[in-house]
């Protein structure tokens, strides 16, 4: 079963973020860790044409000319001075999602992704991917508990 979970939980799901679950639900079946053993680019792979369809960019290959750069800093005459990379983003900028196929909890890659998302130039929105199962692991219940231990603690909040 496609699990998922919007932060803060006091805010509804949003009709673009909406897109990008159905694209996850209608594609389960193929991504689905309990059945496959895929890597992020796998995945991103099976994902490309529903998401390219509501207008997102995806990686295509690891190759620094095919990744997704997204601006951090800006200099003088507004060069970028720093970027980090997406593996999709929305045509607007606003929505960033990062597939994490076995690093999420162990390496705490969704930290990092926290961390990035939240630097990125005009990102609102952050999608986390990640497998239910990982070496008989639950990622996405740890992520979930520690999300929610975050927003509840009220010490980070987000800005509107």
């Amino acid at each position: 079963m496609l699990r998922y979970q919007f932060f803060p939980r006091s805010i509804a799901v949003t009709q673009d973020i909406g897109s990008v679950i159905e694209c996850f639900q209608r594609n389960f079946e193929k991504i689905n860790s309990n059945e496959n053993n895929y890597s992020s680019n796998d995945v991103l792979e099976v994902l490309r044409a529903d998401l390219s369809e509501i207008n997102f960019t995806v990686e295509v290959g690891k190759k620094d000319e095919n990744k997704i750069k997204v601006p951090v800093l800006f200099g003088l005459n507004n060069r970028i001075d720093k970027s980090f990379n997406a593996d999709a983003l929305s045509a607007d900028g606003k929505i960033v999602i990062e597939v994490e196929a076995g690093r999420a909890v162990d390496n705490n890659q969704f930290l990092k992704d926290i961390f990035q998302a939240s630097m990125m130039f005009g990102v609102e929105y952050l999608v986390i991917a990640v497998r239910n199962d990982y070496r008989g692991g639950d990622d996405f219940q740890k992520i979930y508990t520690f999300l929610e231990t975050m927003y509840i603690s009220s010490r980070i909040t987000p800005c509107r």
